[in-house]
């Protein structure tokens, strides 16, 4: 059967002589993979498409789920200045690989296509890289039902104010004063970095404009964020190992 779809390419790689095999991020297929036949010989018309982060509308037959093989394909978005920069392509390849990870093949991808265009086109356009991926982290924390409870004690239920809360990553959520035994290594968080939190568990990355944090919060707010990834997915990714990297040594 031939399908057509428009897709976002989130993994791309060589198979046998000449070719490759790419994962998409569709709007209205979810998850597929596709066979791409010559795609990285020479002068290939097909090898702008198998390009990571690009975006199109891709042709392909495919029988009885598997594999597809490639028939067509038009770039709508090649992201090509994500690809020549280094921290941004870091951050963009992040994206890519934990979607790839958390999408399961043929799951609903309508939400997840516009919440990873919105991070691509974010990163593209200058916007902070860190509030991006934090939000889309976010994002993928909630849609994976491991969604943090940020209003609310996730021990005893009640609403409390900000200084006297902490943030637990192993319960999945905020801590109070007085239950805080609960989870001793609760981290410490500012009234700051918890407002933004909960800014990005209600925002939409296609409704993301230019948030101003300063350094500090952003640190805090990566910090937390790390430890909600690790301790609720427990994904080790390629990507993420890159981007400690970068942090290293303050690129």
């Amino acid at each position: 059967m031939l399908h057509r779809v428009e897709g976002i390419v989130i993994r791309s790689m060589d198979y046998g002589e000449g070719n490759a095999i790419i994962t998409l991020c569709t709007e209205n297929a979810g998850k597929v993979g596709v066979l791409v036949r010559g795609a990285k010989k020479v002068k290939s018309r097909h090898a702008a498409l198998i390009q990571l982060f690009t975006v199109g509308e891709f042709v392909f037959f495919r029988n009885n789920g598997g594999l597809g093989t490639l028939n067509a394909g038009e770039i709508t978005q090649s992201h090509h200045s994500l690809r020549t920069d280094l921290v941004k392509a870091a951050y963009a390849s992040y994206a890519c690989e934990l979607l790839d990870r958390v999408l399961h093949e043929e799951e609903t991808g309508s939400f997840w296509f516009r919440q990873l265009s919105a991070c691509l086109n974010a990163l593209e356009e200058d916007k902070e890289p860190g509030v991006i991926l934090n939000v889309f982290e976010m994002k993928i924390l909630q849609a994976a039902g491991y969604g943090p409870e940020l209003d609310h004690c996730i021990a005893c239920g009640l609403d409390k104010p900000d200084e006297e809360l902490r943030v637990s990553p192993r319960l999945g959520g905020v801590l109070c004063r007085g239950c805080r035994h609960n989870d001793p290594p609760a981290m410490e968080i500012s009234p700051r970095a918890l407002k933004l939190l909960r800014l990005f568990a209600a925002l939409d990355l296609t409704r993301l404009g230019n948030v101003d944090v300063k350094e500090a919060t952003r640190s805090e707010l990566k910090k937390v964020m790390r430890a909600f990834m690790d301790m609720q997915l427990g994904l080790k990714l390629k990507s993420q190992g890159f981007l400690d990297q970068l942090d290293k040594y303050n690129i």
